[in-house]
């Protein structure tokens, strides 16, 4: 189980480079080196945007298999908070939640920018070995993990405090349903 979660994480961990490398087939036009320039960023698996939303505790889409699945997030739901009719209680409620959330998800942000330069520390100095790849990837994928987390949770407690008929008043404005 151990393994599988590790593989899995991992996977989640590669989604930015993956995302990145496809969206010029790995090869520019002129044959120049598609990552020239970005050898100077912070942390080579993350771009300066990416970076910028961990430290602020932005979503970049993680919770979205909450969001789809009829789990929404305090943000959404309190930029439709009066097309909802949310009362005095539920509003106060989804704006703890939003600060609860941000207070964890920066700190676990950071820690995923730490994490991704240890991964680049790692080759760095050129002498980089097997174990220490997976250890630094493993790493990395585990601190992505939890910034995932993090935002999924808060949509559990978000729907909990919606009625159905918010919920899908919720659906049908953010187009998720007819």
């Amino acid at each position: 189980m151990r393994s599988r979660l590790a593989a899995l994480l991992f996977a989640f961990s590669l989604s930015p480079a993956l995302a990145q490398h496809a969206g010029h087939g790995g090869h520019s036009p002129a044959g120049l080196a598609p990552y020239a320039g970005q050898q100077t960023r912070e942390a080579a698996g993350l771009d300066a945007a990416e970076a910028a939303d961990l430290r602020a505790g932005r979503g970049m889409g993680f919770a979205l298999p909450a969001e789809l699945n009829g789990y929404p997030g305090p943000m959404h739901v309190l930029e439709l908070a009066d097309r909802l009719a949310l009362d005095p209680a539920q509003r106060a409620r989804m704006e703890a939640l939003r600060a609860a959330m941000l207070a964890e998800a920066r700190p676990l942000g950071e820690a995923l920018i730490a994490a991704e330069r240890a991964l680049d520390e790692v080759f760095r100095g050129g002498t980089a070995t097997v174990a220490e790849v997976d250890a630094a990837t493993e790493a990395a994928a585990l601190a992505r993990g939890r910034v995932r987390a993090a935002h999924l949770r808060v949509h559990l407690a978000t729907r909990d405090a919606l009625t159905p008929q918010q919920r899908a008043a919720y659906a049908r404005l953010r187009g998720y349903a007819p």
